[in-house]
């Protein structure tokens, strides 16, 4: 009798390592293209809508990173408050996000900050706002490669708590809550809206579920914020992240994160490349 069961749910071996790795693809990236090892910063961002990383452009304040050797993205390094930062713009996407989280962990990074818009679920409030990702409804098909099913994706242990009081002050506010990750977002239905709003979700977004799962099978340091800047376009002048298009304020926020955070990564004056 033929099995039934859905691929992306049997025959994983969560405990076996993968064939194909981030190291091997980066040693061949850099033969093939004459690079050396250059380390990428401690901390870095995934920037999916891309608006950070073309603001620092536009205001000089970003340059390239020449030993980033990656074959689908650039990275750009920039500074704020005392601490570099490196920076990925446009890897939208469950998939695509871990892709890049894989390669720069093994690359450098301790701290990885994601910060993706996202569309406004329950509404504690008028957008824009950030939401701080403690856990992520598994919608998507990257978080089942890294851990067995399960209807939630939960944060890194501990460090959602670590970053609490550590957002007062910021222009736009932050508040702590649950997510919706899907990968299919033209597939929205009223009916799922309806649904995850009644259970408490705050915001629809598409990476944070594959990168807690990551995080958690790797034992890597990820925080996940959704910028909660619209209903999808459901109202009218929707999609708006407000000054700068919400650019100065998810730098800030980001800046913050990794003010608290930067003293408890291991060694993060001198990181380590691991390839």
């Amino acid at each position: 009798m033929t099995d039934e069961t859905p691929p992306i749910l049997s025959g994983k071996a969560y405990d076996t390592p993968s064939a194909f790795t981030p190291e091997s693809l980066l040693r061949e990236a850099r033969r093939q293209k004459g690079a050396e090892i250059e380390p990428v910063p401690a901390v870095c961002l995934l920037d999916p809508d891309g608006d950070m990383v073309r603001r620092l452009l536009a205001e000089g304040r970003a340059r390239p990173h020449e030993g980033w050797v990656c074959y689908h993205t650039d990275l750009y390094v920039f500074e704020a408050e005392g601490i570099t930062f490196g920076i990925v713009a446009c890897a939208v996407g469950s998939a695509f996000a871990v892709l890049v989280a894989e390669e720069l962990f093994v690359s450098g990074c301790q701290l990885l900050i994601s910060i993706t818009s996202a569309g406004q679920l329950a509404a504690p409030q008028e957008p824009p706002y950030f939401v701080l990702i403690d856990r992520a409804v598994r919608d998507e098909g990257t978080s089942y490669h890294y851990q067995p099913p399960a209807r939630h994706s939960d944060a890194p242990e501990n460090l959602p708590g670590a970053l609490d009081g550590a957002f007062d002050g910021l222009a736009v506010p932050v508040v702590r809550g649950a997510a919706w990750t899907t990968d299919a977002p033209f597939r929205e239905t009223q009916a799922n809206i309806d649904a995850m709003t009644a259970e408490g979700y705050l915001a629809v977004e598409m990476e944070a579920a594959a990168l807690y799962a990551f995080a958690r099978a790797r034992d890597r340091r990820v925080v996940c914020f959704a910028h909660v800047t619209n209903q999808m376009g459901q109202v009218e002048g929707d999609f708006e992240k407000g000054e700068a298009e919400g650019t100065h304020d998810a730098l800030a926020l980001a800046a913050r994160v990794a003010a608290v955070m930067w003293p408890d990564l291991p060694d993060p004056s001198v990181p380590s490349p691991g390839t």
